[in-house]
């Protein structure tokens, strides 16, 4: 009797998913609540790229064009939030709801109904933040760092909901890091050690813990500017015996580690293609595991390089400049390693690698740019120009946002069963790489020569790049359009892609059908060669 009831639930389990929009509402499979994460993620990059756009139209030349000064500083507080929380990170969660369970053989996520809660908490923050626009006073107008006491003492009212929105998406971050460090921890397949894993769960295993260690410190910055508000309490208000650059210092304590948690599931993806395409294993996996480990401890330790120009003592900022430059010591290994697996690789570049190695020499630019950033007599000429502008973009779109779309093309056979088109996907790499430098790199001049960050209107001197930046921002944004519409047609029909999809591939998740079936791994696998190449 109990074998047939037995029975009787093991094949109710494996039916399929229900039809319908309930299937989306109720869902605990962990590959429908990564699609999830993922449309809404790209959802959100067009939003915010919309409001990148106006920022840039306006920017088009010398003088006010098309939108108010208030409403201009709407737009590049709202551009920086939902980059941020809306895109970038749910994107990361996404992929690793899809993948980690594939990659370690587990059978879902270890808590699928906080899984799917910890998504739905989303579209309703960020429908809460976005409707700030429609408010009296209009969206937060402070800049997505929303510094106090400008935050706290002239905010719109709107403030207030964008408090609770960031209190929204705190949560679903830590509820989403609580589900990756159990699953990887706690579902691995049997004989899986921790340094068999792939790179992808390593890195996701260490983001998880940045997240779980700092959404607190921002649910308490803002809970601290709340107070302010409303209870008369003057935490940061030197008013009333309070410290404006004590939100700087809670604030970054947070925004330091945020920055890696934002690259280091990219570094995972990029650590899984390079290989594939160089047809090598990767060089250095054991020290690639601890250079990811090195830099989310530094980015503890770092957060005051953000602070150089606010009066901290001299010996903080030698501290603080000594351990942002230790920094690209792992940051280094890495690059070097992903540079030593492509040496002498039978390399091919299909539109996963091409961004791939994009990533490495525009996230290298980057990096050195925020080496330049790190040293405290050249940060006080750089600070708050456009050279700032430069550098955090450069680490965090053709960084975060290429290794997305990288992760995209890789696995999107694997999700669909129907391979891409090559060349639309050639076409919009090579779109999407000259439009970010074209948009980008001049800002690096205009900020040396000393144009502000965050100003709706200029002097002469920095036309001709601004009109050049804002060229670039236009190529970049719409050939987007062309990514949405590769994804569209890939989702719809295609070539039908073969389980091992990529001839180089290694890892558990190339060991099942194209497209990945509903429920997979319901008996973990037994042969772990796969694991990590």
């Amino acid at each position: 009797m109990s074998a047939v009831i037995e029975e009787h639930h093991h094949d109710d389990h494996h039916h399929g998913p229900a039809k319908g929009l309930m299937r989306w509402v109720f869902t605990t499979n962990h590959k429908d609540i990564g699609t999830l994460y993922l449309w809404f993620s790209f959802i959100m990059f067009l939003l915010g790229g919309s409001f990148a756009l106006v920022i840039r139209a306006e920017l088009f030349q010398p003088g006010l064009q098309i939108v108010e000064p208030e409403f201009f500083n709407q737009l590049t507080t709202m551009h920086g939030l939902v980059m941020v929380f809306g895109a970038v990170m749910p994107a990361f969660v996404g992929l690793a709801n899809w993948l980690v369970p594939m990659m370690i053989g587990a059978p879902d996520m270890a808590l699928p109904r906080m899984n799917n809660y910890s998504f739905w908490i989303l579209p309703f923050a960020f429908t809460m933040l976005a409707s700030t626009f429609f408010m009296e006073g209009g969206a937060p107008n402070f800049g997505w760092t929303f510094y106090a006491p400008l935050s706290t003492d002239q905010g719109p009212p709107s403030t207030t909901l964008f408090i609770f929105a960031v209190h929204l998406m705190g949560i679903s971050s830590i509820m989403g890091s609580i589900n990756v460090v159990v699953t990887i921890l706690n579902l691995r397949a049997p004989g899986m050690t921790l340094m068999q894993m792939p790179l992808f769960v390593w890195t996701w295993l260490i983001t998880a813990y940045l997240l779980i260690a700092v959404m607190p410190v921002l649910a308490g910055v803002v809970t601290m500017m709340l107070m302010d508000i409303h209870f008369g309490t003057a935490f940061f208000n030197a008013g009333g015996g309070g410290d404006p650059v004590l939100f700087q210092h809670v604030f970054w304590f947070f925004g330091h580690p945020e920055v890696y948690i934002m690259i280091l599931p990219a570094f995972g993806v990029v650590s899984a293609i390079i290989p594939t395409f160089a047809r090598k294993r990767l060089f250095g996996y054991p020290s690639m595991v601890y250079a990811t480990s090195s830099i989310a401890f530094l980015s503890f330790i770092v957060w005051a390089h953000h602070m150089f120009t606010v009066g901290i003592p001299l010996a903080g900022e030698l501290y603080f400049m000594y351990a942002t430059m230790l920094i690209a010591v792992p940051t280094g290994v890495k690059v070097f390693n992903w540079v030593a697996t492509m040496w002498g690789g039978s390399m091919t570049f299909e539109t996963p690698m091409l961004f791939a190695i994009a990533f490495v020499v525009l996230f290298t630019i980057g990096g050195l740019s925020g080496l330049m950033l790190a040293i405290v007599p050249a940060d006080f000429q750089y600070h708050d120009t456009y050279f700032v502008v430069a550098h955090f973009h450069y680490v965090l779109v053709p960084g975060s946002v290429f290794s997305i779309m990288a992760a995209v093309y890789y696995w999107l056979p694997k999700w669909t069963g129907n391979m891409y088109n090559e060349t639309l996907g050639k076409t919009h790499f090579w779109l999407s790489f000259i439009g970010i430098n074209v948009l980008f790199f001049p800002q690096h001049f205009v900020g040396l020569a000393g144009m502000p960050r965050r100003i709706p209107d200029y002097a002469l001197q920095f036309a001709d790049y601004n009109m050049v930046s804002t060229v670039g921002a236009f190529l970049f944004g719409f050939s987007q359009l062309l990514f949405m519409f590769i994804v569209i047609q890939t989702i719809r029909g295609g070539k039908k892609a073969t389980d091992r999809v990529w001839e180089g591939a290694h890892g558990l998740e190339w060991t099942i059908p194209s497209p990945a079936p509903y429920h997979t791994f319901s008996t973990p696998p037994k042969d772990l060669t796969e694991a990590h190449g």
